[in-house]
C-alpha cells in the first residue's frame, strides 16, 4: 500500500505518518511536507523519487506528472488499467493525504492585490485531492485532518480503507475543492466590482448540528460564511445553556443585529424574528428598563440583545423576567454570576469586531431568501441616513427633540416585518406594528400597544402611506411627528391631513421593507 503526503495544515500529520510507516505503508510527501515530517524525526521518501523530476516553477509544479496522477486515477477494478500501471512501472497510490493552501483568511485580512493573490492560489493540492476523489473507489482521499484518526483505525482493524469510508472522504473532498475554487471565484468577483456573477457559490462551514429545525419533525444545521470577518452570531461563544434551538438563533440574531445598529448604549427584546421593544440610553440599564415597557407581556420568552457589555445592573433585571437566551459582546462577572444563575437561560458572547483592515468579500455583503428551485439574491439593506436629505413636507417642522425621536423611530422601523409601524418617544419604542397586510392594521396595533403613551410621540412607516387614513388615526391618539418614505400618488392628502392636524411630517425619500 502507497501514501502520497502533501499538506498546508500540518497539524497531526507527523502521528499519520507514524501509524502508516508502522503499518508498512510506502510513504511519500512533496518537500514542505517531507521537511516538516523529518522534524519531528519522521523519515518518508520525496514524491521526487516517483517522478524522476525536482519541483519546479518555485515549488509549484511538484506532482503533476503521469506518475502520480496514472497511480491515483488507475481503476483497481479495471485489469487493463492496472497491466498499463505495471508495464510503465507505474505503482498504485492508495492514500492521498492533502489539504490546500488556505485562501480565503489570507484575502480576508487585508485588501490583497490580484498578484499576490495569484500566488496564493493552490492549483496543484486542489488538482491532486480531486483526482483522488474521483477514484473513490479504489483510493482513499483524505482532506482534513479530522479524518485522520478514522482511517488509521480501519487500517489497523482491516488492513485496508473500507468502501464506505472511501465514499464520504471522496464526498468531503470534492466539497473542499468546490469551496476552495469558489472562494477564489468570490474574490475575483469582488475585485471586479462583480456582485452578481453569472455563476454564484455559496461557501458555508458546518458549526454545529441544531436539535431540530423550525418544527420538532424538521432537521436543522448552523453553518458560517467562510468570507467573512466581522462579528457575528457565528462566531459567539456560547457561555452557558443548552446549544440555541433554530428559532433561537433566528432571533438571537435579529437581536444582536439591532443593538448593534445604534451606536449609543442600546437593548432590543425580540420574538419571532420581530422587536417587541428597543431602546437606547446613558446607561444599559435605563436602556433595557424601557424597552421592556414598550410590551412586558410580549417580552416573555423572549430573546435581548445589548450592545454593550452586560454589567450586573442589567443582568439583575434581566433575570427577574422569563427569557430564552441573552446576546451580548462581552460580560462583566457580576453579570455572568447573576444570569448564569437563572435557570434554562442560553448566555452567548459575540466577538469584537476583528483588526482594523480585516474585510468581508464573496457573500458577505449579500442577502438570500428562498424561493422553490432557486434563490432571490439582494444587497444588504443599508439603514443610514443623512440628516441633510430629509424632506419636511408639512407646515410645521420638527422639535429638535422630535427630530431625534424621528430618526431612532427610523432606524427601528426598519428591522420590523412589514408593513412596520414604529411609535416612539425619548428613545425608546412605545408601541410597534409588524407584519400586517394593511399599513392602517399596523398603525392601530402600534397605537393599542402604545396606549396613553401615543400622546407627544413619533411615528416611523417603513414604507409610504398609500392612504392617509394611517396619519388620520395616529394624529387623534396624539402623534405629533412622522418620518415615511413618500412616493405615494396620494401624498398630497397625507401632507393636507398632517397639516390639518398640526403634525411635522418628513420624507426620507428611501423604503425599508423586510419581508
Amino acid at each position: 500500500m502507497r501514501a502520497l503526503l502533501s499538506v498546508a495544515n500540518r497539524d497531526g500529520i507527523a502521528p499519520l505518518a507514524r501509524d502508516l510507516l508502522a503499518l508498512d505503508v510506502e510513504v511519500y510527501a512533496t518537500d514542505g511536507t517531507r521537511e516538516h515530517l523529518a522534524a519531528d524525526g519522521v523519515e518518508v521518501r520525496p514524491v521526487s523519487d516517483l517522478t524522476g523530476l525536482p519541483s519546479l516553477i518555485a515549488g509549484q509544479v511538484k506532482t503533476f506528472h503521469p506518475a502520480i496522477y496514472a497511480g491515483i486515477l488507475a481503476r483497481r477494478d479495471v485489469p487493463a488499467q492496472m497491466d498499463e500501471l505495471m508495464e510503465q512501472g507505474i505503482g498504485a497510490i492508495d492514500i492521498v493525504v492533502v489539504n490546500v493552501s488556505p485562501f480565503a483568511p489570507a484575502v480576508g485580512a487585508h485588501l490583497v492585490p490580484i498578484d499576490e493573490a495569484i500566488e496564493m492560489i493552490d492549483v496543484g493540492g486542489a488538482a491532486l485531492l480531486g483526482a483522488a476523489a474521483r477514484n473513490g473507489a479504489g483510493v482513499a482521499a483524505v482532506g482534513s485532518p479530522e479524518h485522520y484518526a478514522k482511517l488509521v483505525h480501519e487500517l489497523k482493524r482491516h488492513h485496508a480503507v473500507s468502501a464506505e469510508l472511501r465514499a464520504e472522504l471522496a464526498a468531503d473532498a470534492f466539497g473542499a475543492v468546490a469551496a476552495y475554487y469558489a472562494e477564489i471565484a468570490a474574490y475575483l468577483n469582488q475585485i471586479s466590482n462583480n456582485t452578481f456573477p453569472k455563476r454564484l457559490a455559496v461557501v458555508l462551514e458546518k458549526v454545529d448540528d441544531l436539535r431540530y429545525g423550525e418544527n420538532p419533525h424538521q432537521r436543522a444545521a448552523f453553518y458560517r460564511e467562510t468570507t467573512h470577518r466581522s462579528a457575528t452570531l457565528a462566531d459567539a461563544t456560547q457561555i452557558r445553556g443548552e446549544r440555541p434551538s433554530f428559532n433561537n438563533y433566528l432571533d438571537l440574531d435579529t437581536a444582536y443585529r439591532i443593538a448593534r445598529d445604534f451606536t449609543a448604549p442600546t437593548v432590543a427584546i425580540v420574538k419571532h424574528t420581530d422587536p417587541v421593544g428597543i431602546a437606547s440610553g446613558d446607561e444599559l440599564v435605563e436602556a433595557y428598563r424601557h424597552a421592556l415597557e414598550t410590551d412586558a407581556v410580549a417580552a416573555f420568552g423572549g430573546i435581548v440583545g445589548v450592545n454593550r457589555e452586560m454589567d450586573g445592573a442589567t443582568a439583575r433585571e434581566i433575570a427577574a423576567n422569563s427569557y430564552e437566551a441573552v446576546v451580548a459582546p462581552a460580560y462583566s462577572q457580576a453579570a455572568l454570576g447573576i444570569l448564569k444563575a437563572k435557570a434554562g437561560l442560553e448566555i452567548l458572547a459575540v466577538p469584537p469586531d476583528p483588526t482594523e483592515g480585516m474585510r468581508d468579500y464573496g457573500i458577505a455583503s449579500l442577502d438570500f431568501k428562498r424561493v422553490a428551485g432557486g434563490l432571490l439574491v439582494e444587497t444588504l439593506d443599508e439603514v443610514g441616513l443623512d440628516r441633510g436629505r430629509l424632506q419636511v413636507v408639512t407646515r410645521r417642522r420638527p422639535t429638535l427633540d422630535e427630530l431625534n425621536d424621528l430618526l431612532f423611530a427610523w432606524r427601528s422601523v426598519c428591522h420590523v416585518r412589514s408593513n412596520a409601524i414604529v411609535l416612539a418617544r425619548s428613545g425608546a419604542t412605545i408601541g410597534i406594528g409588524a407584519a400586517q397586510a394593511s399599513r392602517q392594521t399596523s398603525v392601530e396595533i402600534a397605537l393599542r400597544r402604545a396606549g396613553d403613551r401615543a400622546k407627544t410621540a413619533v411615528m416611523a412607516s417603513d414604507a409610504y402611506f398609500p392612504f392617509p387614513d394611517g396619519i388620520q388615526i395616529a394624529a387623534q391618539a396624539g402623534v405629533t411627528a412622522i418620518i415615511q418614505p413618500g412616493g405615494s400618488i396620494r401624498d398630497e392628502m397625507a401632507i393636507e391631513v398632517a397639516d390639518r392636524h398640526h403634525l411635522a411630517m418628513v420624507f426620507t425619500g428611501r423604503r425599508h421593507f423586510r419581508h
